[in-house]
């Protein structure tokens, strides 16, 4: 990762190294990079200066957001993003993050390759070097702003910070986990982790346990599937394959599974995740690509399901954005889940009972059958018509000629009467 900072800007140079997605390695050891969502060399710049997107982005412009927040905001909702930190010095990320309750839990003493010491930055992990955080935290509750179309999908939700990986992927499981554990401390009612363990390695029992105390406390777990899906493995990835987290993959403008999305059974939804427009650290927007920018938008939606439905558990909050998901075929598939993640529905659509396990035969919109033509063995009453119209045109026409040919003849015979009465 190339990286450069100055006084008020920074430029990051996006390479093989935290794009779309980050990943923790399994021990405490440094964290190997995920694959990029995209192999592009786009620069994003940090700072004040940096450009605001001035229009609406594409994964909004398919939501009714008036429709959507007449029903709720997600006001109330703590939403903890565990990540490489959330950057408030974004106008639109000021007053969407607690910063009384966010935490860095990036070990101390940490170096660089060369032996170098490396600032850990702020300690309540309001410090993002890479401006993946502040991504997450943007497409989740981002508040409306001059300017821009942009804006988080709950924007009252409250975003807690966790910084728990940096420029140098120091994050480990272990780091994870306890951040896990620290959120549900803080009062988080949802979790997004945009990160999993390198090589799809299921990691020690501590992270998974962390998963289960959070979910026990019924708070919602959302994570990315991972970018690995251009070699076509059908592969678990940690944590999004523990059970009960809502595992989140990306999906393009088709609403088809983005290439580089990662497959597999245990994906619950798919998200845009398809030049994804969001916040960046000192100001402005940047856009990218990665499944770790479609689980903030099911986190998103997540807040604004808990939001209006306060005492339902995390099983009945995912099975609900599970259940109003945009299917393309009955049922549950390996690329994009459910289907594709409908806020609306997720937020408009109330059961009279929650349930915990969608159902494979609802949620599909079936056509109906065009009505078979009713098979006739005799004339029908339109050919019938059609073949009498048809004799009185051509009766018609006959009269007419028989009546002029009888006008002739009888004009011909007088005047030869008159021919013979003269001798002629």
């Amino acid at each position: 990762m190339a990286y450069t900072s100055g006084k008020s800007t920074a430029t990051w140079t996006r390479k093989a190294a935290l794009v779309g997605a980050l990943a923790v390695t399994v021990t405490t050891t440094v964290i190997l990079p995920a694959s990029p969502a995209a192999a592009d060399s786009e620069q994003c710049t940090f700072g004040p200066k940096n450009p605001k997107y001035a229009g609406r982005p594409w994964s909004l412009q398919r939501v009714l957001l008036d429709d959507l927040w007449s029903e709720t905001k997600g006001k109330g909702v703590k939403v903890a993003v565990i990540d490489t930190g959330v950057d408030v010095k974004n106008s639109q990320l000021t007053h969407a993050v607690d910063t009384s309750k966010g935490e860095n839990l990036l070990p101390k003493g940490l170096k660089d390759d060369n032996g170098d010491k490396i600032a850990r930055g702020k300690e309540n992990g309001t410090t993002d070097t890479v401006g993946h955080g502040t991504r997450v935290a943007g497409i989740i509750a981002a508040r409306p702003a001059k300017g821009t179309g942009f804006v988080g999908l709950a924007p009252e939700a409250t975003i807690i910070p966790f910084q728990q990986n940096d420029a140098e992927g120091h994050g480990t499981a272990e780091t994870l986990a306890t951040a896990i554990l620290h959120a549900k401390a803080a009062g988080a009612q949802v979790i997004n982790i945009s990160q999993d363990t390198a090589n799809a390695v299921r990691p020690a029992p501590e992270l998974e346990a962390a998963v289960n105390s959070a979910l026990a406390a019924k708070i919602v777990v959302v994570a990315s599937a991972g970018n690995d899906g251009l070699d076509g493995k059908v592969q678990k990835t940690y944590p999004a394959s523990f059970p009960g987290v809502l595992a989140v993959a990306a999906s393009d403008r088709n609403n088809e599974r983005a290439s580089f999305s990662q497959q597999g059974y245990f994906v619950g939804v798919a998200a845009p995740g398809v030049d994804m427009v969001s916040t960046v650290p000192g100001g402005g927007h940047c856009s990218d690509n990665g499944t770790s920018f479609s689980a903030p938008y099911v986190a998103g939606v997540a807040a604004l399901v808990k939001a209006k439905h306060p005492d339902w558990t995390a099983a009945e909050v995912v099975a609900q954005i599970e259940q109003t998901a945009e299917r393309s075929t009955a049922g549950h598939d390996r690329l994009v889940g459910w289907g594709v993640v409908d806020p609306l529905r997720a937020v408009t659509e109330d059961p009279d009972h929650p349930i915990e396990t969608p159902s494979p035969h609802e949620g599909l919109t079936r056509e109906k059958a065009p009505t078979a033509a009713k098979l006739h063995f005799g004339e029908t009453a339109e050919q019938r018509n059609t073949r009498l119209a048809t004799y009185t045109v051509v009766g018609t026409a006959v009269l007419v000629a028989g009546l002029g040919g009888t006008a002739v003849a009888v004009r011909d015979a007088r005047r030869r009467g008159r021919n013979m009465a003269r001798g002629v």
